[in-house]
């Protein structure tokens, strides 16, 4: 049985961008060692680092005066890196989702945090507006896409202070005007790659300002004068990083990516939208393209676990709800061919035409 990949992460991937991943296990370019095994001082190494770099800033269209950094660590310790290399007084923040709050709190340990919005009050089912960034804060820092509660900004925000973005779940979703950020950073496992590499593309006239000592693993100057190398980099997530980013020029590049993810969600919250037994918990004008949430009706909730298992039965993976959400959850990243979004819809159509 075809199974449908709709997991929040770590997520599907680019077919081709595993086996050539799964080869190079086995033979890196034919130097009779594996990916696994070479040096990353190696030369054949630097070439893979370097053509990442490149490729991300050709598909980004990212500016001179950038960099991009591929570092351990997570999305969860840039929380920690962002404010130690850039909060001097005052930051702010916008509090949109869990991964919002772990931000939130990791820097007040390094000074005072505006929260200037919340969606808190409604469960993080909206994106907040009206809100007003302080213009003597040192950066405002966004979470772009939500993966547990399934909203997302679609739009380069205008910032009067260096804007700092999230970006782990959305990142090479569509295209990004960078020069309306200071900083991008993300975990790979969604868009890009597999677990274990994070992405910084961030710009130079940001740094140098915070005076506190940084240690040199979390200081981003030592990053990027090392090459994203200060210490061994995590080799072969950047290889997977790296054959995705070829997969996503070959496929028409970032544009032509964007439109796909907005037909598959478009198909995909008709389908909700016209169910008798389900419906959406999120602002339809906040929906998020990438993680797409649904619930039972009310008078249809004992029907949950039986629509779990039905699903499974057809060979969907990945769709249960995050805990704090439930219902479900389709996650719908780049990689998922649209074949995977008509296949949750008949089974939805199956289910209901059952059980309504």
């Amino acid at each position: 049985m075809k199974k449908h990949n709709f997991n929040a992460g770590p997520s599907i991937l680019p077919r081709i961008a595993v086996e050539n991943s799964a080869q190079a296990i086995l033979d890196l370019n034919g130097s009779g060692l594996s990916i696994l095994e070479i040096s990353h001082r190696h030369k054949d190494f630097q070439v893979i680092i370097d053509e990442a770099v490149a490729l991300f800033k050709e598909l980004l269209n990212i500016p001179e005066g950038y960099h991009v950094l591929f570092l351990g660590g997570g999305a969860s310790t840039q929380f920690v890196m962002v404010p130690f290399n850039l909060l001097q007084t005052k930051a702010a923040y916008l509090e949109t989702g869990a991964w919002a709050k772990k931000a939130i709190k990791e820097a007040k340990l390094f000074g005072e945090v505006d929260v200037v919005g919340s969606s808190a009050d409604k469960n993080f089912s909206y994106i907040p507006k009206g809100y007003t960034v302080p213009a003597d804060a040192d950066y405002f820092h966004i979470t772009t896409n939500n993966t547990i509660f399934g909203t997302e900004i679609k739009h380069d925000i205008d910032s009067p202070v260096p804007l700092v973005a999230d970006m782990s779940s959305d990142i090479f979703s569509r295209p990004v005007d960078i020069n309306k950020y200071g900083l991008i950073y993300g975990g790979a496992q969604k868009n890009l790659g597999p677990a274990g590499v994070t992405f910084v593309i961030i710009r130079d006239d940001i740094l140098g300002k915070a005076e506190r000592p940084i240690p040199s693993m979390l200081d981003y100057t030592i990053q990027i004068k090392n090459g994203s190398m200060f210490n061994t980099p995590p080799c072969f997530a950047i290889f997977t990083c790296l054959e995705t980013l070829k997969w996503i020029k070959a496929s028409g590049g970032v544009k032509k990516i964007q439109e796909m993810n907005e037909k598959k969600a478009a198909l995909l919250y008709q389908a909700i939208d016209n169910s008798k037994m389900f419906t959406g918990p999120v602002a339809k004008e906040d929906r998020s393209l990438m993680n797409i949430c649904f619930v039972m009706k009310e008078h249809y909730k004992d029907k949950e676990e039986a629509f779990m298992e039905f699903a499974k039965g057809k060979g969907m993976v990945g769709i249960k709800g995050h805990r704090s959400v439930g219902g479900f959850r389709a996650s719908t990243y780049n990689a998922l061919p649209i074949e995977s979004v008509h296949a949750l819809i008949g089974c939805m159509h199956e289910f209901e035409s059952e059980n309504a």
